[in-house]
């Protein structure tokens, strides 16, 4: 039932039923139809800002899933790039070397860089930006494989005929060491263990017991074999085009200056003489009076993993170092 409501009329002094316009009752509701039109409205902005939508839930997680993909992919090219910086450098300075040809020029692999677009179909990925930035890498790295591939092409050709130089250079660690335990330092500046200073380590030492044997790494003849106070016993060995070794700290010599040596052939002994913290042997690669670092030339007695260990250990050995 409805209420009726009255007021007091202090004119007839009477409590009048109360008796509303129509033109009031009209403005109130369009009042309220107006305050809840402005109330929706606030609401759905408010949703649309702060609320995100199905799709748009969906769609950030597509972008964080390729996010992920393209940041694993990349660090994939990443290392790839990091290989071919090694192996770009170890064909100028090692392979090229050997077989006295001339090093290829950075603005050589550019130009070819510039050539290739065997990857150019990744490029339909449209504006999307990792897409785009991903395939340009893929490019470079496949144009620089490419370019590399003719240069060991060209290398291989070299290779005949070349049998013994290829004897000649050294071509096997020195020391026996199957495992890769030995390296206690590797080549470049370090700590020297006895003056204290910085100073250039132009070899490797390889760690190993009192008398262990030290091989020949190429065939060549003795050029020294003698006692010095800084190298103790050591053994410089002429091993033609360009190619000198040393071997120091020998607790004894078994060779002779001006005796023909094999790759392979006992030399001398590991020991502890001249400047030296315990017994190891010191070893050196020379091209052409340049000191190089040996690690280049173990390819005749180590696989591929064991070659990238022992660049990894080789790298990381220098805190060890003996001389």
């Amino acid at each position: 039932m409805k209420k009726i409501k009255y007021f007091y009329n202090t004119n007839t002094l009477r409590y009048e039923k109360l008796v509303t316009p129509f033109r009031v009752k009209l403005l109130r509701f369009f009042g309220f139809i107006c305050a809840l039109l402005v109330s929706s409205a606030i609401i759905i902005v408010l949703y649309n800002k702060f609320v995100p939508k199905p799709t748009e839930l969906e769609l950030g997680g597509k972008y964080e899933i390729i996010k992920d993909n393209y940041n694993s992919l990349y660090g994939k090219v990443k290392a790839l790039q990091e290989q071919l910086v090694f192996l770009e450098k170890r064909d100028n300075e090692v392979y090229r070397s050997i077989f006295e040809a001339n090093p290829l020029p950075d603005s050589a692999r550019v130009k070819l860089i510039e050539k290739k677009k065997e990857l150019d179909k990744i490029n339909v990925m449209g504006d999307n930006e990792l897409g785009k930035d991903i395939a340009k890498t893929l490019n470079n790295v496949s144009a620089r494989i490419a370019y590399q591939k003719e240069s060991y092409d060209a290398i291989e050709k070299l290779i005949k005929n070349q049998g013994d130089k290829l004897a000649s250079i050294p071509a096997i660690q020195t020391v026996s060491n199957k495992d890769l335990t030995r390296i206690a330092s590797g080549f470049g500046f370090r700590m020297h263990p006895i003056y204290g200073i910085p100073k250039m380590h132009e070899g490797l030492d390889f760690t190993a017991p009192q008398g262990t044997p030290i091989y020949a790494t190429g065939d060549g003849t003795v050029k020294e074999a003698e006692f010095r106070n800084g190298t103790g016993n050591h053994v410089i060995i002429n091993h033609g085009y360009g190619y000198e070794t040393e071997y120091m700290h020998m607790v004894s010599i078994k060779v002779a200056p001006a005796q023909k040596v094999k790759r392979g052939e006992v030399i001398g002994w590991v020991g502890s003489t001249g400047a030296s913290t315990g017994p190891h042997c010191h070893y050196e690669v020379h091209i052409n009076g340049i000191s190089v670092d040996p690690v280049y030339f173990f390819y005749n007695d180590l696989n591929a993993e064991q070659y990238d260990r022992m660049l990894k250990i080789a790298a990381t050995g220098s805190a060890k170092s003996f001389d």
